[in-house]
Order: C-alpha cells, then sequence, then structure tokens
C-alpha cells in the first residue's frame, strides 16, 4: 500500500504543470524588459516612462521591484546582439505593456 501511495504521489508530483508567473508579475517583468531594450538602444524618454510606468501601476513590494531589475538587465544584456527597434516600435509595446499593467492592477 505504501509503495502505491508513493508512486501516485510521484506521479501527480510530475503531471501536474508548473505555473508561469502570476499576471501582474508578467506585466511588470514586460516593462522591465522593455526598459533594458530602451536603455540599451539609448531611448532615455521610452525607459522614463517604463519606470513611471512601474512606480505608479504596481505595488512597490521587494517582488515587484526584483522582477522589474531582473527583466531590465536580462533585457539590457541580450540587446547587445540584437539590432534596435524604432522608437515607434518600442513605444508601442510599451503602450501594451503598460494596457497590461493596467489590468493587473486595477485599483492603482
Amino acid at each position: 500500500m505504501k509503495l502505491l501511495l508513493s508512486a501516485l504521489t510521484l506521479l501527480v508530483t510530475f503531471s501536474i504543470p508548473s505555473f508561469a508567473a502570476d499576471e501582474a508579475t508578467q506585466a511588470v517583468e514586460a516593462i522591465g524588459k522593455i526598459n533594458g531594450i530602451a536603455l540599451a538602444c539609448q531611448q532615455p524618454a521610452l525607459s522614463s516612462r517604463a519606470r513611471n510606468a512601474v512606480q505608479t501601476g504596481a505595488p512597490k513590494t521587494r517582488a515587484y521591484g526584483e522582477a522589474f531589475e531582473n527583466a531590465t538587465n536580462a533585457a539590457f544584456l541580450a540587446q547587445g546582439k540584437g539590432v534596435c527597434p524604432s522608437a515607434n516600435e518600442l513605444s508601442a509595446q510599451l503602450g501594451a505593456a503598460e494596457s497590461a499593467l493596467s489590468k493587473a492592477f486595477p485599483a492603482r
């Protein structure tokens, strides 16, 4: 019986899909990614807009701050390997990310 229970426990443990970050964290990370690209591509106005969106649109918690910073750093480093998007394209991406952030934190 113990063997059967152990086998079922392992089966359930490995068959449950791992869940991605919640919607709010994904929204903060998306803006962090855009911030990193804006920094790497020398778009200070868009970087400022991205930081402001997170500062005013998300709760000031360590988890969200770390999500933003980690996404910013990863995107900044990765951008060195690619071509910079146009300011208009990056602005449009930021607009979509700001909308997602507003949906994730509607009361703010």
